[in-house]
């Protein structure tokens, strides 16, 4: 990849009055391709950096893609980063260029972040639709500061809505709180549930990568009881785990009378720790493991590391995630939904090809839950969907 065209001038705007996003001069950005460990490496001190954007994940996850790190450069320095997957498409039909959670920032808290989030977009506008001639695919994450939120400049852009997540809210915990106004601003139920289990004697460890064996065991036997088929990315844990340790997941257990009865992985780098995974045994629900685990996760984040905020995930439409989750996020915390995927392309047949592909995909999924609901109801969702414009709280 090459420094990018002339004509991304500083003097670009890239949005309008019009589509109510502020004007900003859009920098012209320089791009370095690198290799996967190299940007494992260096996004390790991104403020934006998430699991998703890791190569060591993608590689794992998504292994019949090609994945190309791309780093920016402003005046030689790194500003930030996009590690795309770039899809074929059936019948050589064209590519479809993925960003999941990316373009991602180094320092959010720049002045001219916003700018250079626009910037990051043009050089990839520039290098993956203009000159390849692919879609480009932009799954930008929850916003916790509504006015600097992706989607709106990406809108304003020029790209269009996509596929949306069915159930798209992420709860997000407010890490900056003390203590005592942490607890303050647990819901009541919540608090109550918590005030229970730190009465029957529950213990919280901190447990190193060498005993990622006693969490899987935990998880087999949560999933095999449930009898939920297992969708996510937990294959992928065992690479994450030889990560070092500023990128490693985090591994949590509780105890009770000397037995581990719940367990959690918790990605904790950059601005916004992620909860990946947790499992439990029978013994941890009338225990309230859960909620003691959760509690003293958000105060061993707040006291080892630089994030701001606890991204608790989402619910997959079940009312009791819902309510749990809700209740943890409480008054100080935030509640919004995951942004549309946002698609752009050159050229119509581009657009025409890769939206196709993306319908079709739909498709299948909704199928495979109608299935698995059939098969088992457990699976059924009991959650009202949200519509487009709720916000979640």
């Amino acid at each position: 990849m090459s420094v990018i065209a002339d004509r991304l001038s500083h003097s670009q705007l890239h949005a309008s009055t019009s589509s109510g996003i502020a004007l900003q001069a859009t920098p012209a950005l320089q791009t370095r391709l690198v290799s996967g460990q190299e940007w494992d490496r260096i996004i390790a001190d991104f403020d934006e950096v998430c699991q998703e954007q890791l190569y060591t994940f993608a590689v794992a996850r998504w292994p019949a893609v090609k994945h190309e790190p791309v780093l920016f450069l402003l005046d030689g320095d790194v500003v930030g980063g996009s590690l795309m997957m770039v899809q074929p498409l059936p019948l050589r039909l064209g590519h479809i260029a993925v960003s999941k959670w990316g373009p991602m920032l180094r320092d959010i808290s720049r002045p001219d972040a916003d700018a250079i989030h626009a910037g990051m977009v043009e050089a990839l506008i520039a290098d993956y639709a203009d000159t390849r001639g692919q879609m480009i695919s932009i799954l930008p994450g929850a916003t916790v500061d509504p006015a600097h939120g992706a989607y709106p400049r990406l809108e304003a852009r020029g790209f269009k809505r996509g596929s949306q997540l069915l159930y798209p809210n992420r709860y997000i915990v407010n890490l900056q709180l003390d203590e005592a106004a942490q607890r303050k601003s647990l819901h009541q139920k919540w608090r109550y549930h918590l005030n229970k289990s730190e009465k029957v004697g529950l213990t919280f460890e901190h447990a190193g990568p060498e005993r990622l064996g006693e969490f899987d065991a935990l998880y087999t036997a949560m999933t095999d009881r449930k009898q939920f088929s297992d969708h996510s990315a937990y294959d992928t844990v065992a690479s994450l785990m030889t990560l070092g340790d500023d990128l490693r997941p985090e591994l949590f257990f509780v105890r009770h009378e000397g037995e581990v009865v719940a367990g959690a992985l918790i990605f904790k780098t950059g601005d916004r720790a992620v909860y990946l995974y947790g499992a439990t045994n029978d013994k941890a629900l009338p225990l309230r493991a859960g909620y003691f685990m959760h509690w003293h996760i958000i105060g061993w984040l707040r006291e080892n590391t630089r994030a701001r905020w606890y991204d608790l995930g989402g619910t997959d439409g079940f009312q009791g995630l819902h309510q749990f989750k809700k209740g943890m996020v409480g008054d100080g915390g935030i509640i919004e939904l995951v942004p549309p995927v946002a698609n752009y392309a050159s050229n119509r047949f581009a657009y025409f090809f890769g939206t196709g592909a993306f319908a079709a995909r739909d498709v299948v999924y909704h199928i495979k839950r109608l299935v698995a609901g059939w098969r088992n109801p457990k699976t059924k969702p009991t959650l009202v969907r949200p519509s487009a414009t709720e916000s979640g709280q």
